[in-house]
């Protein structure tokens, strides 16, 4: 059997409208080698990871084009990716199956030959997750970071021949980022192993990759190559236009968000209380006292007797580990969540636990931007509907007023209007991030909570909507307490936070605030 690797040849995909979302792509990827496909959201690049695996969503068909698997075409996809393939998809938490333990989740992906009695402990130890404590929590039980090693230990139990993984260290903090990167650079140089990666992250695609593809509608740095020739015979470039003979380099792109936009992050009036987590001036619009927050049985509290006050147009970022609690401190504002113990109040109006026994003032006050953007639209809504709904239940807009405003809104987080027919399932991930901003943004909120909010966004993209998330702090007086791994979102933040061992402590600033990885 000849060992060609994966190659696609003159992929087409189109939705329902005939618009191309991918057009005349080429590209090989040999034995041993990791291919990474970059380029700004909404360019196609989780598209072509679906097409390649037979498993384009409702509303977008392979117009034209072939996907071989060592020289033979693909004719059977789901039996082929049952044999062969290790997907990891970027909301990673919609995938684990809602019954399952970690344990019991990374064991079904493993076949019978390979089931002893250590492989599914193996398996998270190896992506840094501690068997004994997480293998028995189920998808609810898990942060973001958790749930997706989860999902790559799931990937990577089989050994696949093809491993296809979308933003798999977007929600990881960087110590466990350091161990998935080391899983799969053990793939580098196996003869049976093929990589196919889509990034935003810069420095995860030059740490793993062999080859770079750059997708770019618009047909700006169409391919950038880190070998000489990774497309022959001058394959045209999606947007069908021929391959640039020189080819820039990946290394020059600069991170997310480098700089802040002048006028961006205005410092704070003044240091921290003792505690750290009272405002420093201004009016205070968020304030928690008392805040305790219990852990999955078995475990310490994620949070214990925690203060924190926010003023009006004041950003606070919160970092720490993966499993710290930082996702569930948002949660319990957003009234998702049980608190112990602890008060807290927004805009002057209380914060009771749960959600259904709060005021419609309090509702419209509070927004929350969650990790996972599937939990807030609906698969059978268009995004049109979807933002439409809280514009006319929070706002009271006409129905007619709400659809005009829903345009707009998307208008404001950078995408493009015909979005508003699509649904969720035929957007990228960036684009359904930015439309759970924008569904966020609906209501005219005090105080938005933002939890990973540039995840899966390219670096031109997160500028863009941190630009925005500052304009509207200073112009409006939004409130901002994000949980990030993003250095760049902490960088932007009036106060740090680090939440760690139960505690909510505060971090100094550096005098060009952009914080190290050491403390995220």
């Amino acid at each position: 059997m000849r060992r060609d690797g994966l190659t696609v040849r003159g992929l087409t995909v189109a939705d329902r409208t005939g618009t191309s979302i991918v057009d005349r792509l080429s590209l090989r990827i040999a034995p041993g080698e990791v291919l990474a496909l970059t380029g700004p959201s909404g360019a196609g690049k989780t598209t072509v990871l679906r097409a390649v695996l037979g498993a384009l969503p409702a509303g977008l068909t392979r117009v034209s084009g072939e996907i071989a698997w060592h020289g033979a075409p693909v004719r059977a996809p789901r039996r082929w990716r049952r044999r062969t393939v290790g997907f990891l998809g970027q909301d990673p938490a919609s995938a684990l199956h809602p019954l399952l333990d970690a344990r019991a989740a990374v064991r079904e992906a493993l076949p019978g030959a390979v089931r002893d009695a250590g492989a599914e402990e193996r398996a998270l130890a190896a992506v840094g997750l501690d068997p004994a404590e997480i293998g028995r929590r189920r998808p609810h039980q898990l942060s973001g970071g958790q749930a997706q090693r989860v999902a790559l230990a799931r990937a990577l139990a089989a050994d696949p021949e093809l491993l296809v993984l979308d933003e798999p260290t977007s929600a990881l903090d960087p110590a466990a980022l350091a161990l998935a990167l080391q899983q799969v650079r053990r793939r580098r140089g196996d003869s049976r192993s093929v990589t196919l990666i889509v990034s935003h992250d810069p420095a995860v695609v030059r740490e793993l990759a062999d080859h770079i593809v750059r997708l770019d509608p618009l047909g700006r740095d169409d391919v950038v190559l880190r070998t000489p020739i990774l497309l022959t015979g001058g394959e045209p470039a999606p947007g069908g236009k021929p391959m640039p003979s020189g080819m820039a380099a990946l290394g020059g792109t600069a991170a997310p968000g480098g700089t802040a936009a002048p006028g961006g992050t205005a410092a704070p009036g003044g240091t921290a209380a003792p505690g750290g987590t009272a405002a420093p001036g201004g009016t205070p619009v968020l304030e928690a006292h008392g805040l305790t927050i219990a852990q999955p049985p078995g475990g310490a509290p994620l949070l214990s007797d925690a203060d924190l006050t926010i003023a009006a147009g004041e950003s606070v970022a919160v970092l720490g580990p993966s499993g710290s609690g930082k996702s569930t401190l948002l949660r319990v504002l957003a009234g998702l969540h049980p608190a112990e113990r602890g008060r807290a109040t927004v805009a002057g109006q209380a914060l009771p636990w749960p959600v259904a026994e709060r005021s419609p003032a309090a509702l419209r006050a509070l927004a929350l931007v969650g990790q996972n953007p599937l939990d807030v639209l609906n698969p059978a809504r268009t995004v049109g509907a979807a933002l439409a709904r809280p514009l006319r239940t929070l706002r009271g807009l006409p129905r007619r007023a709400a659809r005009a405003h829903a345009l707009h809104l998307l208008a404001v987080v950078g995408l493009p209007a015909e979005l508003a027919h699509r649904y969720p399932a035929a957007l990228s991930g960036g684009q359904r991030r930015r439309v759970a901003l924008a569904r966020a943004l609906a209501g005219d909120p005090a105080v938005l909570l933002a939890d990973e909010i540039t995840a899966a966004l390219d670096a031109r993209t997160a500028a863009q909507v941190l630009d925005l998330i500052d304009t509207l702090r200073h112009d409006t007086g939004l409130a901002v307490l994000a949980v990030t791994h993003d250095p760049a979102v902490a960088a932007r933040a009036d106060r740090v936070l680090r939440l760690e061992g139960g505690r909510l402590r505060p971090r100094p600033c550096s005098h060009d605030r952009r914080p190290s990885l050491d403390v995220l």
